[in-house]
């Protein structure tokens, strides 16, 4: 009888401690240690990752400690390792007697751990003065950290802040002082990446690194301190995303963005006053400049809100300004309402080779009815002239389109005035949701049709596919 071979125990230890570098877990790692004398101790060399949630809400004082308390004795165990890349924590809510606990915390994944990777998001927003503290030690020079993430914790640094290897930034649901996001940036001389997610407190960001590339700014709630109008000053971002709300007096403005490539405007308003007209407009104007600070990228993503605001100005008349965007991607499940602005849009976009429009966000749209409704707006598409030659438009993709024909009145002639004016169009493909038998019968007529339609470029194929 032949003996059995463990073919696995003979590779090379460093293909074994990769196989078990795959593992999701830290805890499952050890347990493979069980399954040969050989794995016995490899684990210590697996770069894991840790991971500790909060999963009960609302614990009470005694469950909370005793949750702690086996973090800490977890901690301990793991301290012998020699890699752990990431160490990842979420308490449920910051209270005063867990300070001593997450400084620890801290100091482990800084100091002992020296991981590339560390997040600590509390759940629950804590008010200015309530929030845990980050203690000064943590601003020290730490060679291996990359990336850093921090939820609800205050920053108030009395010295200067070192964190010279840090990559990624991000900060989250924290009120800071006029002052602080400058000195930490100004000691992460190798930041590439910001995320500031419902921060207040300033009004001035400003970033002078040339190695920032990539800005993400998130104001979806008024707990972080109302931001009355942020102004951003950074000529060397390629990368900008502002997504938040268009409430009281909160905006941003762009006053330095020279190198942006991409600018992605996820913008909305969820005001339910009855009567805004005065903020509408107010509302629009803000959104024009914003354009105007974006008319130089090439690359623009705008989702429903924005693009409501496309059809208002085109109503009130503005002219729109000649831009440089070569790739266009609206999210939206679009309207007949929608036609004029993305028309006149279009007219200003000469150099568009690439339009994507993504079907699958089906916000309630009641902002550009306020203006006028379908009816007029059909009168004005077919009367006004809107047509224009798309000369460099190569692509078209409509994705996640969903629904029967009936439903979806404003598709047809969208997908006509496309085929009509994009004269060197080389793909329209529409890719649709499989949403039953009754449905996907329907796409089979509406592909024939499309496929009927006239278009100016001889080379234009039109593909339906779901």
């Amino acid at each position: 009888m032949m003996a059995r071979v463990d073919r696995l125990s003979d590779l090379p230890e460093s293909i074994l401690i990769h196989i078990l570098s795959m593992l999701p877990h830290a805890k499952q790692v050890v347990r493979a240690s069980t399954l040969s004398k050989r794995y016995r101790f490899l684990w210590k060399s697996v770069p894991l990752s840790l991971y500790f949630s909060f999963t009960k809400n609302n614990p009470n004082k005694k469950k909370i400690l005793a949750y702690v308390a086996s973090i800490n004795r977890e901690l301990h165990h793991w301290r012998s390792c020699d890699k752990i890349k990431s160490f990842k924590i979420f308490p449920f809510t910051y209270k005063e007697y867990l300070t001593e606990h997450v400084d620890f915390w801290i100091y482990f994944a800084t100091n002992i751990a020296n991981v590339e990777q560390f997040t600590l998001k509390f759940y629950c927003f804590s008010f200015p003065g309530y929030a845990y503290m980050l203690p000064e030690f943590a601003y020290r020079n730490n060679r291996s950290l990359r990336n850093l993430v921090l939820g609800n914790c205050e920053l108030d640094p009395t010295g200067s802040v070192n964190w010279t290897s840090l990559v990624t930034l991000e900060i989250g649901d924290v009120t800071l002082r006029e002052g602080v996001m400058e000195k930490v940036l100004l000691g992460c001389p190798n930041l590439e990446c910001l995320v500031l997610n419902n921060v207040g407190g300033f009004r001035r960001l400003e970033i002078s690194s040339v190695k920032l590339r990539k800005l993400i700014i998130t104001y979806e709630t008024e707990v972080a301190g109302k931001i009355y109008c942020l102004e951003i000053f950074a000529p060397y971002i390629r990368y900008l995303k502002l997504l938040g709300l268009c409430c009281a007096d909160t905006y941003f403005q762009l006053r330095n963005v020279a190198s942006l490539v991409t600018a992605v405007l996820s913008l909305d308003d969820f005001s339910e006053v009855e009567d805004r007209k005065d903020k509408l407009d107010k509302d629009c104007r803000y959104f024009q400049e914003l354009l105007h600070s974006t008319m130089h990228v090439k690359d623009l993503e705008l989702d429903p809100w924005c693009i409501e605001c496309l059809s208002i100005l085109e109503l009130k008349g503005w002219l729109f300004p000649s831009s440089s965007w070569k790739f266009l991607k609206l999210n939206t499940a679009l309207v007949a309402l929608d036609f004029p602005g993305i028309c006149r849009f279009l007219q200003s976009s000469p150099d568009l080779e690439t339009l994507v429009i993504d079907w699958n966000n089906h916000t309630p749209r009641d902002l550009l009815s306020r203006y006028t409704n379908e009816d007029e707006q059909s009168k004005r598409f077919k009367t006004h002239n809107f047509n224009c030659s798309l000369l460099h438009l190569k692509t078209i993709k409509v994705i996640n389109f969903d629904g029967p024909r009936s439903g979806n009145k404003s598709v047809v002639p969208l997908v006509k005035y496309l085929l009509k004016n994009a004269t060197v169009l080389e793909k329209f493909i529409i890719s649709a949701k499989f949403e039953g038998c009754d449905v996907s019968q329907d796409y089979v007529k509406m592909a024939q049709e499309f496929q009927s339609f006239p278009r100016s470029s001889p080379h234009a194929s039109v593909v339906f596919f779901y």
